[in-house]
């Protein structure tokens, strides 16, 4: 099966089985690297990318629900080809440890700012709850997410 894709206002053609995860097409075939494959079962974040305003799994979600929808991934909120507010945000407040989790968190990060672009401590902790870091530094990613609410 043959389908188009918009990526980051780009139109890809991606080819495979309907029920491809979009995360091996970004990958595999659209050559972006940011979502990382983590645990596959849409349980800890490391591949979300944002459909349509909305934070996704992209291991989760297949090839064939994309056709005229708009996905968003971390290499989308770069500025000019330079860190975009959110990963500066991330940067200014050291909040990659091994970094696998990193763009995941970004685009939580970013998802939860469209929504409510001035979070509380605990909106900022519900908003981000579904990506995990097992290096631990949760605190450095709040924090980062503060930054990028005041940027």
């Amino acid at each position: 099966m043959s389908i188009t894709i918009d990526v980051n206002g780009t139109q890809h053609e991606v080819e495979g089985d309907p029920s491809m995860p979009l995360l091996y097409a970004l990958r595999d075939q659209i050559g972006l690297r940011g979502a990382k494959f983590g645990c596959g079962l849409g349980q800890c974040g490391a591949c979300t990318v944002i459909v349509d305003g909305r934070a996704v799994y992209s291991c989760l979600m297949p090839i064939s629900a994309l056709e005229g929808r708009a996905v968003t991934t971390t290499e989308g909120l770069l500025e000019d080809g330079e860190p975009g507010k959110v990963h500066r945000a991330f940067i200014e407040e050291q909040a990659a440890q091994c970094g696998y989790c990193i763009a995941g968190m970004v685009m939580r990060a970013q998802h939860l700012l469209e929504r409510n672009p001035d979070p509380t401590d605990d909106q900022i902790l519900d908003g981000m709850q579904t990506n995990l870091c097992r290096c631990g530094t949760h605190a450095a990613i709040i924090r980062a997410v503060k930054r990028a609410a005041r940027s």
